[in-house]
């Protein structure tokens, strides 16, 4: 079996096709940015994009990923590693408290800026809404992605 991960195509040959994506990412291939929360996609902490859709990984089966791209925080990252502009707007607002659910809530923000460049409060609120913070930094998570969409806006 092949898994495209953040462009990269690996093989993981011997596993179970039921393991869960977020498992195979973390303990197949070391990518450790991806958190366990709640192991029933409930918290969003297992966040990653899916062809550009926020998804669960907790609880998707390697199996139902087949050819699809798989994007984790990790592959956020500009070309020459600097921070994208929603990871840069993370940074620059101080969003984060203990950090655990950062990755996934900035991977759901990312599949909301990609299919809507220019969300209302209220679609982010939508977008963002099943994921967990539990320091409560909501307020500060919605401001970096309005920072990031008007940066992203900007450079465009």
């Amino acid at each position: 079996m092949k898994l495209k991960v953040n462009s990269e195509t690996i093989d993981l040959d011997g596993l179970d096709p039921a393991t869960p994506l977020l498992w195979v990412l973390r303990d197949e291939i070391g990518l450790v940015g991806t958190k366990f929360g709640c192991g029933i996609s409930q918290c969003g902490a297992c966040t990653v994009l899916v062809n550009g859709k926020a998804t669960k990984s907790c609880s998707m089966p390697i199996s139902g990923v087949g050819d699809s791209e798989v994007t984790t925080i990790e592959g956020l990252a500009n070309e020459d590693g600097t921070l994208s502009a929603l990871q840069q707007a993370w940074v620059d607002l101080d969003v984060a408290q203990c950090g655990y659910c950062q990755s996934g809530q900035i991977m759901a923000a990312e599949a909301l800026l990609r299919s809507n460049p220019e969300p209302s409060d209220a679609e982010i609120d939508q977008a963002l809404d099943p994921n967990l913070c539990r320091c409560g930094t909501y307020l500060r998570i919605k401001a970096a992605v309005k920072t990031a969409a008007t940066n992203l806006q900007s450079a465009g």
